[in-house]
């Protein structure tokens, strides 16, 4: 039989443990990177793949609802933004009780992709910050959000 000597160590470390592998939960994982589409033009493209059944929200989710995915990039004299940016991927939509808005979300892969042109034939680098947050049925985990710098040579 169990005592409470020994059982009170042992159900500490089963919230404990459990508890540890919830600050290390990563769903999604991120990718940077830039094709060059002429001499002075870049496509970037900012990945994301997310561990099924994980989604993360589109940038335009209705207001009221979850955290949409927000792309930020760091001026730089050297790089100028042409246009906004792109999304390429299966965009879904569901009415969400929670929230209750339709909300706009990814599951699987999508890229956010934004065109960029150097103002001279010099290396330079597009800077800046994805901020995102992932949910799947039963919960959602805080906002992250992570930095990105991608070489223009």
């Amino acid at each position: 039989m169990l005592t409470p000597r020994i059982l009170l160590p042992l159900l500490c470390w089963l919230l404990l443990s459990g508890s540890g592998q919830a600050q290390h939960l990563q769903p999604v994982q991120w990718a940077f990177q830039a094709e060059r589409v002429s001499p002075q033009t870049y496509k970037v493209l900012l990945t994301a793949t997310m561990d099924s059944p994980w989604a993360i929200y589109a940038p335009h989710t209705p207001e009221g609802g979850p955290l949409p995915t927000t792309v930020t990039l760091h001026p730089n004299p050297m790089v100028l933004p042409q246009g906004g940016i792109r999304e390429k991927g299966q965009r879904q939509q569901k009415h969400d009780r929670t929230f209750g808005v339709e909300v706009h979300y990814y599951r699987g892969t999508v890229t956010f992709e934004q065109l960029v042109k150097l103002r001279s034939p010099v290396a330079s680098a597009l800077s800046g910050t994805v901020e995102f947050m992932a949910c799947d049925a039963t919960r959602c985990l805080p906002p992250q959000t992570v930095a990105f710098t991608i070489p223009l040579d």
